[in-house]
């Protein structure tokens, strides 16, 4: 299955950036035009960083569900064939005897 879909944490990553990406700029064109409150004194690109990451993590949360769903998997895969390799090393070298 991992080799169908190397890249799900990649591709997971990705989109969260660009979901974040949106919403800062959202949120910067309603702060630049009073749709929103600016920040206080010099900190208005932090209240527009802060504003685009409230925005951005529900939307995240249900938009990407699938693609957290898939890289979950991918990383449960991978930790039972850890295991597995682990396990079989381990039997390996209890079965042999000076």
């Amino acid at each position: 299955m991992s080799a169908a879909k190397p890249s799900a944490t990649i591709r997971y990553t990705a989109l969260r950036l660009l979901i974040f990406v949106g919403c800062f700029f959202v949120s910067g064109v309603a702060v630049h035009f009073g749709l929103l409150p600016s920040g206080v004194g010099g900190s208005n690109v932090v209240w527009v960083i802060l504003l685009g990451l409230l925005l951005s993590a529900p939307l995240s949360y249900v938009l990407l569900r699938r693609q957290r769903d898939e890289m979950s998997e991918q990383i449960i895969s991978t930790v039972d064939r850890s295991k597995a390799r682990l396990d079989a090393n381990r039997t390996r070298e209890d079965g042999v005897t000076p």
